[in-house]
């Protein structure tokens, strides 16, 4: 039993997702339409992308570009805004998710490299604003998150189309995170101190070319995926025979959960649009609620699930890949990417958990509001 409830605690999504996949299917009994709700090719996708993310990040591209653009870094405020913007936008290729796992734990050294004294000062703020900053960064791409990959795979969006949708609010995003990386580099350095970023073991890319040519041809196959340019069956096909080829340990560290969690919602929400109340209810509250519904739903299920859940109630799909990204602010899981961060800092320094999950909190209101006023000035 405690092995079981460890597991829920672990994974707590996936476990709902297939609650109420479970309990939706005593309503709707299995048959034949089931198959017909798994969207197959956000699934290829999502498995393509984060097996070719993983194996880049075995051979040490990010950390390798990271620490190039570090060791060039000359004050606080500067450090503080490459960090955030290293998550910025990788977010947009590589996955808010992917970012987080690669640039938070960098962080952490280089907050070693400096000292205690900008370690205390410096962890908590600029954790919080990278997580915000891969949350923002992430939604201007179809790639970015799970839940844009699926919205464009459903709706009738282009790549260019899309993009043009969230560049408002990814730019906007961008300024607010320059402005508050200035203002905190300021008020963290000692009359605007120099720093000097030094790694004893540089990072090398030496003898991995031929490797990291593969995976960005793979990527560049699921970019015109993601583009409708290429059918899905076959480059999914390429990514599971070439990687499995070169190095299939890569399938290892592929987060086979967040796929079965994807299966356990499109479940859920098929059985509930064949449930006309339930259906009828849905489709009302968006009617008239779009934003508040799509924002709330957010706070309390996370974005990914609150996507999936309300795609099927709305042809607004446009307004709804908006709302969703936006909605990826204010609670701690409002986007499950967010509590990747929070994990890294409670077993970094789990005495600043507390005060993590409050300056992450009024951040996210912070960045919130902004976003919704801008949603309300265009609409």
């Amino acid at each position: 039993m405690k092995k079981v409830w460890a597991f829920f605690k672990k994974e707590v999504v996936l476990c709902v997702a297939w609650i109420l996949a479970f309990v939706s299917a005593f309503f709707v009994k299995p048959d034949q339409e089931y198959i017909k709700y798994i969207d197959f090719r956000t699934l290829a996708l999502l498995f393509g992308l984060m097996a070719i993310m993983e194996g880049f990040s075995k051979l040490e591209v990010f950390q390798w570009i990271a620490e190039g653009l570090l060791t060039r870094v000359k004050k606080v405020g500067q450090l503080i805004l490459i960090l955030m913007m290293l998550c910025f936008f990788f977010g947009m290729l590589i996955t808010n998710d992917v970012a987080l796992i690669v640039f938070v734990p960098f962080t952490f050294i280089i907050l070693k490299i400096l000292g205690e004294e900008y370690r205390q000062k410096l962890l908590v703020p600029v954790v919080v604003m990278q997580t915000i900053a891969a949350n923002m960064g992430s939604m201007l791409t179809p790639i970015g998150n799970p839940q844009n990959m699926y919205l464009c795979n459903l709706g009738d969006f282009g790549l260019v189309e899309f993009i043009k949708n969230m560049l408002p609010y990814t730019a906007l995003a961008f300024v607010l995170l320059v402005a508050w990386a200035l203002i905190s580099g300021k008020s963290a350095s000692k009359e605007n101190s120099q720093v000097v970023v030094e790694f004893k073991d540089p990072t090398s890319l030496k003898g991995k070319g031929m490797f990291i040519l593969v995976y960005l041809v793979l990527f560049i196959l699921c970019i015109l995926v993601v583009a409708k340019v290429l059918p899905y069956e076959w480059v999914f096909l390429a990514v599971v025979v070439v990687i499995g080829l070169m190095d299939r340990k890569v399938f290892l560290k592929v987060d086979y959960t967040l796929l079965l969690t994807f299966t356990g919602f499109f479940i859920f929400t098929g059985n509930m649009g064949r449930i006309p109340q339930i259906a009828d209810a849905l489709k009302n509250l968006l009617e008239q609620h779009e934003v508040f519904t799509t924002i709330v739903s957010c706070q309390f299920m996370s974005n990914v699930p609150a996507a999936i859940l309300l795609s099927g109630f709305t042809d607004r799909l446009d307004v709804l890949t908006i709302t969703v990204n936006v909605g990826g602010l204010g609670s701690l899981i409002a986007s499950m990417a967010s509590l990747i961060s929070y994990k890294y800092v409670v077993k970094e320094a789990p005495e600043k958990k507390g005060k993590y999950f409050l300056t992450f909190t009024v951040a996210g209101i912070c960045f919130l509001i902004p976003q919704l006023i801008l949603f309300f000035v265009l609409h």
